[in-house]
């Protein structure tokens, strides 16, 4: 028996006892994360008074696949019911923890090495530069970076953008500021307030954003009202409302190249846990630079960053296709797809897009 593809998903559902076990394999992310929650949400219904979810053959996992995990835990939770999750990846294990969302699950078999916030976060201090990991891009920036004259990697900073201000508590405006051709530039930014205090900086030539882009390590500037750098751009930060600012470095090729911008309207409003957010997700925005390769995308290169995704969309289509005709699993289907195609000899991709097609069709013979 072969085994199954590296990166198919796929949810098996097991009963013992009391317990309901929900074994997850492959990569979690836009498009799959709907079926894990569904599959979840169908045993929170029916009062399993266990739930159980085994990540031990997990590849990867991105915010979609978190939400459905704080989603669960909260519904869970209303009927004092808990969550238990085994065999949590670090990554995994470490991002729930610095949400919150990993004081309302149970975890089987607590991994030694993750720890708590180290002396460094709760004194304030932070190391120099943030490291970068690679990171995986949505299938949904296919849709989102398809739009006339729109840059793939903005795409997806964009979506940084709105991660970061919807889960970091205490910002009221996100940006991402880049090197373009030699300057700095607002690239993706939440609202017209946290743009202006871009160009407010821009402008004077001075400011935390500036600063973490050009020295390489973070600047937290706790109160604007007593913060006496930057005497041209503080008092226009002030006149727009705003009390403080956290400006993490993004990274490339080991040198910084902009910096992800959290503004909010209170003093001293981000702590420990919100300063390690905004690292996770600087360090996600600088593994989209690394992926794409470069610090500045020609027209080129994001159209081979946006042929690659949709490239998977139109497999994850021929996938759902086959799913729907054969009445089988994400994992049948992808393994359905493959084989068809060595069969056929043609490129997994081609075949894909012929399924497609004879969806949008006359409905023709099972590939």
């Amino acid at each position: 028996m072969t085994a199954p593809r590296s990166g198919v998903f796929g949810v098996t559902v097991g009963f013992d006892v009391e317990q309901a076990v929900l074994v997850v394999r492959g990569e979690v992310d836009a498009l799959t994360a709907p079926t894990l929650g569904a599959t979840m949400g169908v045993l929170v219904d029916q009062a399993h008074p266990n739930l159980t979810l085994d990540l031990a053959a997990l590849e990867f996992m991105d915010a979609a696949g978190l939400r459905v995990i704080a989603d669960v835990a909260a519904r869970l939770a209303t009927s004092n019911r808990i969550l238990t999750i085994r065999a949590t990846p670090a990554n995994i294990r470490r991002i729930l923890d610095i949400t919150g969302v990993g004081a309302r699950v149970r975890f089987e078999d607590p991994d030694p090495n993750v720890a708590a916030l180290g002396t460094e976060q709760l004194s304030g201090v932070r190391p120099s530069a943030v490291v970068s990991r690679p990171t995986e891009l949505s299938a949904d920036l296919a849709r989102v970076g398809s739009k006339p004259n729109d840059s793939v990697v903005d795409a997806a900073l964009r979506l940084v953008t709105v991660l970061a201000g919807s889960t970091v508590e205490g910002a009221d405006g996100v940006s991402v500021t880049l090197e373009r051709r030699g300057q700095l530039a607002t690239v993706a930014s939440s609202n017209d307030t946290v743009l202006r205090m871009d160009d407010h900086q821009y402008a004077t030539g001075e400011g935390p954003c500036l600063a973490a882009a050009a020295q390489g390590h973070w600047f937290y500037i706790e109160s604007l009202a007593e913060e006496d750098r930057w005497p041209a751009f503080v008092p226009r930060a002030i006149e727009e409302g705003i009390a403080s600012i956290l400006s993490t470095p993004l990274m490339s090729a080991a040198r910084p190249v902009g910096a992800l911008n959290i503004y909010s309207n209170s003093e001293r409003a981000f702590g420990p846990r919100q300063q390690e957010l905004a690292a996770m997700f600087a360090s996600q925005a600088s593994g989209i630079l690394i992926d794409a390769g470069a610090d500045v995308i020609d027209e080129a290169l994001g159209k081979r960053i946006l042929d690659a995704l949709l490239a998977r969309e139109v497999i994850a289509r021929a996938e759902g296709v086959l799913m729907a005709r054969k009445h089988v699993t994400a994992e049948d289907a992808a393994a359905t797809l493959h084989r068809s195609a060595r069969t056929a000899e043609v490129a997994v991709l081609q075949h894909a897009a012929a399924i497609v097609a004879s969806a949008c069709d006359v409905p023709g013979p099972d590939a």
